[in-house]
C-alpha cells in the first residue's frame, strides 16, 4: 500500500548496486518488521569480542607498570610526552582508550537487547537506538583495533631481565624439587627461602644434597613451562 507496485523490489536492487552489498527482500515481511533477533545476535557478538579485548588490554597496561614499582615485565611504546603527576613513567594510554571503547560497545549491547526485546507485535518501535548503537559499536571496535595494533603492540617489547629475575625470585620453582627430594622436604625449602629472602636456587644448592648439575636442570625455567 501507498507505493507502486515493484517499489520494493526495485528500491533493494539500487542500495544493492550503490553498497555493493547483497541486500535481499525478507522471507518474511511480518518477522522482519518486528523481530531484530539477527541484530541482536550480532550485538552480542560484538561484545564477546569487547570482552575479549578488554582481557588484552588489561593485561597489557598491568604487566606495563612501572617503571620499578609495578611489574614491569613490558616496555610499552610512549606515545605521549608521559606522566603528568609521575616524571619518567610511560601511561598506558592506547590501552586505555581501548577500554573506554570496550566499556561503550558493552553498554550499547545492553542498550540494544533491551531495544530488540521491545518488538512488541508487528511493530519494531525501537530500531532507531538499535541502529545508533550497532553503527557505532563497529566503528568504535574497528578503529580502536587498528590504533591499539598500530600505536601498542607493534611497539611492545619484553622486559627480559626484569621478567628472568621474577622467575628466579620464584618460590614456585620450589614445586620442581619434589619428586626428587620429596614434598616434606621441598616444602621446607622453600619456607627458608621465603623467610631469609633468598631464592630457592641458593637454598637448594645448599641444603637439598642434589648435585649441581642435577639442581641446574631441575630449575631450568624452560623446562618446567614444557614436557618434561
Amino acid at each position: 500500500m501507498n507505493a507502486p507496485p515493484g517499489f520494493a523490489a526495485a528500491a533493494i536492487q539500487v542500495l544493492a548496486e550503490q553498497t555493493k552489498l547483497p541486500f535481499r527482500e525478507a522471507q518474511n515481511h511480518f518477522e522482519a518488521q518486528a523481530s531484530k533477533d539477527a541484530v541482536c545476535f550480532l550485538s552480542g557478538t560484538l561484545k564477546s569480542y569487547a570482552v575479549s579485548l578488554t582481557k588484552i588490554a588489561n593485561d597489557i597496561r598491568w604487566l606495563g607498570s612501572g617503571p620499578r614499582c609495578g611489574l614491569g615485565e613490558m616496555r610499552l611504546l610512549a606515545v605521549q610526552p608521559g606522566s603528568s603527576i609521575m616524571p619518567g613513567k610511560v601511561n598506558p594510554v592506547i590501552a586505555e582508550s581501548v577500554l573506554m571503547v570496550c566499556a561503550q560497545v558493552i553498554g550499547h549491547d545492553a542498550t540494544m537487547t533491551w531495544a530488540c526485546a521491545s518488538g512488541n507485535f508487528e511493530l519494531n518501535v525501537m530500531m532507531p537506538v538499535i541502529a545508533y548503537g550497532l553503527l557505532e559499536s563497529v566503528e568504535l571496535l574497528g578503529a580502536s583495533t587498528k590504533n591499539f595494533e598500530k600505536r601498542c603492540i607493534a611497539g611492545l617489547q619484553a622486559d627480559r631481565e626484569r621478567a628472568s629475575a621474577f622467575v628466579e625470585q620464584s618460590l614456585g620453582m620450589g614445586t620442581a624439587l619434589v619428586p626428587e627430594i620429596g614434598y616434606d622436604r621441598a616444602a621446607a625449602l622453600v619456607k627458608e627461602a621465603y623467610e631469609t629472602g633468598r631464592t630457592i636456587r641458593e637454598v637448594a644448592h645448599e641444603k637439598s644434597g642434589i648435585p649441581g648439575d642435577r639442581l641446574t636442570r631441575l630449575l631450568d625455567p624452560l623446562r618446567q613451562t614444557g614436557p618434561t
